[in-house]
């Protein structure tokens, strides 16, 4: 009797952990949904060298640069320095950084540009730049650079007295042009010396001059900013004379993976089946 018991006592604690050790993965199933989800960083977290356009299942604000849907995403920042590889040239651009996030709802993307420029001018511009396909290509259009094959890119440009965005392709200098289908839309707002502009298109359009943007996919991504001031009667920055940046990475998050919450679930049907069983038996009072 004696040994049963203690038996009886080794097996319900074995039931015990089991069912412990279930609850336990429920809740660090719960704990780290939320990175699964793919929830934005904690407010003060360090922006990335990358933007990250954040899954959302509410309203992507396709037209709209002062929604307040543009706070649940982080930015991030990038350096613009003055556009040297072709002529004509300018040494000091008005736009020394810009500031770019990223919302999609699994079917059309929006990016948010953000820079400073103290007058609202009719030529004031803003471009987002895209590599197109695995044909590695340099940021300024594409055109070929030692070392640097020649590639095709894809460009979103928007200026302010148009008031819309062009779609256009390139593949090297002088080789600029609107594309026959347009699939990209933009809306620019400007307000206290600051451009807030929102460019919006479905992720995948099927047009083999675009950038098809893949959920989970990284693709390389380029700015430019034109300041249109009239300085002595001539617009201040036009064509090649803009601030530009490098290539740096874009990545639209990827619907979450919830499968560790099946094995959670799993995990606690076996343990209450376990311990069900080891009930039913000292109820009965049969010996373990």
């Amino acid at each position: 009797m004696v040994y049963g018991q203690k038996h009886m006592k080794g097996f319900f604690a074995k039931a015990q952990a089991s069912l412990y050790l279930a609850i336990a993965c429920g809740l660090f199933g719960f704990a780290i949904s939320p990175v699964l989800a793919s929830d934005p960083p904690p407010d003060g977290a360090p922006a990335s060298v990358s933007v990250r356009v954040y899954l959302t299942e509410g309203v992507v604000p396709l037209d709209d640069p002062l929604a307040s849907a543009w706070d649940s995403a982080a930015e991030s920042e990038f350096n613009l320095s003055p556009q040297v590889h072709w002529p004509d040239r300018i040494q000091e651009t008005t736009v020394k950084s810009v500031k770019v996030r990223g919302l999609h709802d699994g079917q059309a993307i929006a990016i948010l540009v953000e820079y400073q420029d103290p007058t609202e001018d009719p030529a004031d511009a803003a471009a987002l730049e895209f590599m197109v396909g695995d044909q590695k290509a340099h940021f300024a259009h594409g055109q070929e650079m030692l070392l640097v094959e020649g590639g095709p890119v894809n460009i979103w440009y928007w200026k302010n007295e148009v008031g819309k965005a062009t779609d256009m392709s390139a593949k090297g200098f002088k080789t600029l042009r609107p594309q026959d289908q347009q699939d990209v839309a933009a809306k620019g707002v400007w307000q206290d010396g600051t451009w807030k502009i929102v460019f919006s298109r479905p992720l995948q359009t099927g047009d083999e001059h675009d950038i098809q943007i893949n959920p989970g996919n990284w693709a390389s991504v380029a700015f430019a900013m034109w300041d249109g001031k009239l300085v002595d009667g001539a617009v201040k920055e036009k064509g090649s004379q803009k601030a530009v940046s490098s290539w740096w990475n874009i990545r639209a998050e990827p619907a979450p993976d919830n499968s560790i919450f099946l094995y959670v679930i799993l995990g606690l049907l076996v343990a209450a089946a376990f311990e069900f069983v080891l009930v039913r038996k000292l109820r009965k009072g049969q010996a373990v």
